[in-house]
């Protein structure tokens, strides 16, 4: 179901998006909406170029298995 989000944008950020949406010959909230989902999955995922260079690293790779046992295992406490 789809859910309607208020946003507040200041004029010149309105028009800027307006444009790009009309440019491409979509509806704004379709910018919008497409935008922020990049975004959000850019920040939580790694390309493959990272992935590479993370599975390349066995130090890295055995730490990362240690901490994910002791996660399941509640061991160890969150640092923020």
């Amino acid at each position: 179901m789809a859910r309607t989000v208020t946003l507040r944008l200041d004029d010149g950020t309105y028009e800027e998006l307006r444009e790009a949406a009309k440019a491409e010959r979509r509806p704004l909230s379709n910018l919008i909406e497409t935008a922020a989902l990049a975004r959000v999955r850019d920040q939580q995922f790694v390309d493959e170029a990272e992935m590479i260079d993370i599975l390349g690293n066995e130090a890295l790779v055995r730490r990362l298995g240690a901490g994910s046992r002791d996660a399941r295992r509640r061991r160890g406490r969150l640092v923020g």
